[in-house]
């Protein structure tokens, strides 16, 4: 038996219908759920990066991307619904959901890398799910919805879906940031400026690395001490004014926050001997998943290369403590709010590099 609330049969949703032509906005009937399943209403959507990048076709080396699909996997929003086997999860319950929905019993996330799981499925390739809507099925409920402390916001919420998240597991438990290490990151889009402050929260010393002097000068409210402007610059010319921000030697750790050979080059040729590249960003049109590497390099100076995806859900319990306390403010990284109707706007501008901070859908019936 599935426990619900008097519920609406259709809700409005944005629509993939085609690659790079707009979102359709239209009515949906409103997802069933099945037994292990949860309903959630939306209360705050982001529009990621990597909406856009299925939106543009990228990514067909290793995904395949469904038209006729729900684009959005940053959801916050509350219980409305849950299926007959669910035990932990209850209606009324404010909730964010991971990017990286997890099946629960495969050998990794028995293991507890539900962020490696065998069966991972984004909530957009998930029947009846995704973001840009007013309501999502979740499955596997219990596992897959995460309950927020009182003290955090749907905007917060929204926020960890995947840029805060991803950046913290890069951070904190791939690169092990520790005290006092200097850390270049690559990109001051959503992930990078989530990067900034949790190496800042941690102790790091962080070189933001940008060719947007705006994104520069938000990187420097968010914790970055110095920062590095790229524009026009080639991968020796990068690396050089790391170096020098560091006295020297290079960075201890650079994140690579965009994805690409213009900044995992760059990355790998601003550390120091024995450093450590994170990589985060994935590729897009101009490298179609293939970055050719300094094996040199990595061999004479002993570099390590890391690669970080998503995040497991059982860290989420100290991340949502740091985020409870005011220590990790992702809300402020919220730079606006928009209709469902806008969201066509915001994937343009994102094409042009011209999106700051976190841009969430907040309103869906406008």
């Amino acid at each position: 038996m599935t426990v619900t609330l008097n519920l609406p049969k259709t809700m409005r949703a944005a629509v993939l219908k085609e690659v790079k032509a707009p979102l359709a906005i239209t009515c949906l009937p409103v997802p069933e759920i099945g037994a292990e399943d949860a309903l959630v209403r939306i209360r705050a959507s982001g529009i990621c990066r990597s909406d856009w990048h299925m939106w543009n076709g990228d990514w067909k080396w290793f995904l395949d991307i469904p038209t006729d699909m729900v684009l959005g996997h940053e959801i916050s929003g509350e219980i409305v619904a849950v299926g007959s086997a669910v035990k932990r999860i209850k209606i009324g319950q404010r909730v964010t959901i991971p990017f990286n929905l997890a099946c629960g019993h495969c050998p990794y996330c028995q293991a507890g890398s539900q962020n490696l799981c065998d069966h991972m499925a984004s909530p957009s390739f998930v029947e009846g799910g995704g973001g840009f809507a007013e309501f999502t099925r979740i499955p596997t409920a219990d596992l897959n919805c995460i309950v927020l402390p009182d003290e955090v916001d749907f905007h917060s919420a929204a926020a960890l879906g995947c840029r805060y998240m991803t950046a913290w597991r890069a951070v904190r438990d791939r690169a092990q940031i520790r005290a006092g290490e200097s850390v270049a990151v690559f990109g001051c889009g959503g992930v990078g400026l989530a990067a900034i402050e949790i190496c800042t929260a941690l102790g790091g010393i962080v070189i933001a690395v940008d060719i947007d002097e705006q994104k520069l000068e938000h990187a420097r409210k968010t914790g970055a001490q110095h920062t590095v402007s790229v524009k026009g610059l080639s991968t020796d010319q990068i690396a050089d004014r790391v170096r020098a921000a560091t006295g020297g030697l290079g960075a201890c750790v650079s994140i690579d926050a965009l994805g690409g050979s213009k900044t995992t080059l760059p990355g790998l040729s601003s550390l120091r001997k024995g450093g450590r590249l994170v990589q985060i960003g994935l590729t897009g049109m101009e490298d179609a998943g293939q970055i050719s590497y300094p094996a040199d390099d990595i061999v004479n100076k002993e570099y390590t290369i890391l690669g970080s995806l998503g995040n497991p859900h059982h860290t989420f319990t100290d991340l949502l403590g740091l985020v409870a306390i005011g220590r990790l403010r992702p809300n402020a990284m919220v730079s606006r709010t928009v209709k469902l109707t806008e969201v066509n706007h915001v994937l343009s501008d994102m094409g042009r590099f011209a999106t700051s901070g976190y841009v969430l859908i907040t309103n869906f019936l406008e």
